[in-house]
């Protein structure tokens, strides 16, 4: 059976510079079996419902500005999976979950970024299921229980985001996998508690955790990992590091 997996998909331009994170996520992928779908929680699809991708060829979506001319024209033209679709609208509303499809959403770069380097054949069909960020991280690990059983169909459930994320502190002096020790602290909070099984603890996060407003001071791209928590069981550490002093660029599986 698949693990769910975690993964701090850091800048766009992973996508062309991929780095040992970029070299982790093809090493995970050649180590797991090849999924017959992937499903994907991404930091970067926030609404006010949930909403399940049910279109049949999604874009890829340049949701960003500012970088390099040949990032946006990278293309990820996995196929969708309208019926994983209707599968996961059901499951969500077994569970309590109500939730709708979204015909005309693409693919934004919290998914096909990763995927890219994970999958670059792109021939494995991918849905995203959206993020309500303002419902917290509870409505995460519901989520995530809620799908957890297509683990044991093949299907690779992914949550999207980064273990810690400040745009506005990163240090552009930084050394190769230097950590600014506010994001370090952390970090190393969330990954004990983690391997502690501790989900209380980390429902609370925003309370308990050193630093958990600076590293976060909004929580939607640590979201995606209790989606991929409370798809999963044990954690395991798959890859840890940092770019720019705080961009933490941690992957865990949840087997």
């Amino acid at each position: 059976m698949l693990p769910s997996l975690f993964i701090s998909h850091g800048s766009p331009m992973l996508a062309l510079q991929p780095g040992a994170s970029g070299v982790a996520l093809s090493r995970l992928a050649g180590e797991l079996p090849k999924p017959r779908a992937i499903v994907v929680v991404s930091a970067h699809w926030e609404s006010a419902e949930l909403l399940v991708m049910s279109a049949a060829q999604p874009q890829t979506w340049h949701d960003f500005g500012g970088f390099p001319p040949e990032l946006y024209q990278v293309q990820y033209p996995a196929p969708g999976n309208p019926q994983l679709a209707e599968d996961i609208l059901q499951r969500l509303k077994t569970a309590g979950l109500p939730a709708r499809a979204d015909e005309r959403r693409p693919f934004d770069h919290g998914s096909w970024v990763p995927l890219s380097l994970m999958y670059p054949q792109a021939d494995i069909p991918v849905v995203q299921v959206s993020l309500p960020s303002h419902k917290g991280a509870a409505l995460q690990v519901q989520v995530g229980e809620a799908l957890a059983g297509l683990r044991e169909q093949n299907v690779l459930l992914l949550g999207s985001g980064s273990i810690t994320h400040n745009l506005g502190e990163l240090d552009w002096r930084a050394a190769p996998e230097e950590a600014t020790p506010w994001a370090a602290e952390f970090r190393d909070w969330v990954v004990d508690k983690l391997q502690r099984d501790d989900l209380q603890a980390l429902l609370d996060y925003r309370q308990q955790a050193p630093h958990a407003r600076r590293n976060h001071p909004s929580e939607e791209h640590l979201l995606p990992l209790f989606f991929a928590r409370g798809a999963g069981g044990t954690c395991q550490i798959e890859h840890q590091g940092f770019t720019l002093g705080a961009l933490g660029m941690d992957i865990y599986s949840f087997a």
